[in-house]
């Protein structure tokens, strides 16, 4: 064959279509399937590791409280009456009236004059409380025993009886019988 005056020899080869191409091919997969075995190697070592127990133990949910005991001192019932309130803590979750600064929205209004009644009547109430007095030295003790109706449960701490002698859970009674709004719960 000649092109532009100078003669192109055309050689004739055969490509062999069943041999891979020596270079590529088998580079290649020599270099990708260790690469697969050791990243599922790596991935399986890592599952199984965080199967194995933590060398720190894990904190209870119920004692992730932002309330702890120590946090409250004890209350004599020697104190003022709002600084018994204040004290023990009351103020941060209800509106108590008469007691500044006791404007808490997590627990209901204790204007347990005009509610107590109702809520000793209400057909879920489990408590063995007969006055409004009892009910509220019952709701401090055993908070469980009644959760009034549009609050949460299982909110009030359960300890706040080991932190209130028995004058102060007394003084806190005898207030709180006695007060009462319009307002309702």
């Amino acid at each position: 064959m000649v092109v532009a005056g100078r003669r192109i020899l055309a050689m004739h080869s055969t490509v062999r279509l069943s041999q891979p191409f020596p270079a590529t091919s088998s580079m290649s997969e020599r270099f990708v399937t260790p690469l697969i075995v050791s990243a599922l190697l790596l991935g399986m070592w890592l599952a199984l590791r965080s199967l194995s127990p933590s060398p720190v133990d894990p904190v209870p949910v119920s004692s992730m409280a932002t309330l702890v005991p120590d946090m409250v001192p004890l209350v004599t019932g020697d104190e003022p009456i709002t600084e018994i309130f204040m004290k023990a803590g009351c103020a941060v979750c209800h509106t108590v009236p008469g007691i500044p600064g006791a404007d808490g929205r997590v627990g209901p209004p204790l204007l347990l004059g005009t509610t107590g009644p109702a809520r000793l009547a209400d057909p879920s109430y489990r408590g063995h409380a007969q006055t409004v007095h009892d009910y509220v030295i019952e709701s401090v003790i055993e908070p469980g025993v009644f959760v009034v109706p549009g609050y949460p449960a299982d909110t009030m701490p359960i300890w706040y009886g080991a932190k209130l002698s028995a004058l102060a859970l007394e003084r806190i009674a005898s207030y709180l019988e006695r007060q009462g709004a319009t307002a309702p719960q």
